[in-house]
């Protein structure tokens, strides 16, 4: 079973009026994305033990392995993607009151968590990402993967929001103004209700 690009939920052109253009959009969903999907589902053409599998099982099982990094690295990005766009949204910026209860609780506030996680995507050095997790405990966390890891792979803890901090994502709307992006991604854009449904 081929793996294949998600929709969006939203328009190309609904981000627009917050900071993420349409031609942004096209080019990380329909380009990049979708090379990541179409090398996948090459790797996995070519090799019988990745035949059957979720993407989450292809992701832990080739995370750390050398011989297999292509594969991973494309999986991996799949999965970190798929995430991204549904941490996005036209209405995004609004923290819903469960969410907003843990952050306080576990950050002292909502306030202090927005700016560990600027802290993580703007010092995750190269490209990567930033995460917002719920670690084994319960408590959530801020950490950042470089490259195509995640806290899936790393067994940090469960992925409630991601932020790609590859160049691709902003440099067309915020050239190399990374920090200005996190903070247009926490304010604008970011979908704290996916994050709320991602709580345990």
């Amino acid at each position: 079973m081929a793996f294949d690009l998600p929709a969006l939920d939203y328009s190309a052109a609904a981000l627009a009026g917050r900071g993420m253009s349409q031609e942004t959009l096209e080019l990380h969903h329909g380009k990049h994305h979708q090379a990541y999907v179409t090398a996948l589902n090459g790797f996995v053409a070519a090799d019988d033990s990745l035949k059957g599998k979720t993407l989450e099982e292809i992701v832990t099982a080739t995370y750390g392995d050398a011989a297999r990094q292509a594969v991973f690295n494309n999986a991996g990005q799949h999965w970190n993607h798929t995430h991204f766009w549904q941490a996005l949204a036209p209405w995004g910026g609004t923290v819903p009151g469960r969410l907003e209860a843990k952050l306080s609780e576990d950050f002292g506030s909502v306030a202090a968590f927005k700016d560990a996680f600027k802290a993580a995507a703007t010092g995750q050095f190269g490209s990567g990402w930033a995460w917002l997790i719920q670690k084994e405990d319960g408590r959530l966390a801020v950490t950042k993967t470089p490259n195509g890891a995640n806290p899936l792979a790393t067994g940090e803890g469960r992925a409630l929001l991601g932020l790609d901090v590859w160049e691709h994502s902003y440099y067309v709307d915020f050239r190399n103004r990374r920090p200005d992006y996190v903070t247009n991604f926490l304010d604008q854009l970011a979908n704290y209700d996916f994050a709320e449904a991602n709580l345990a």
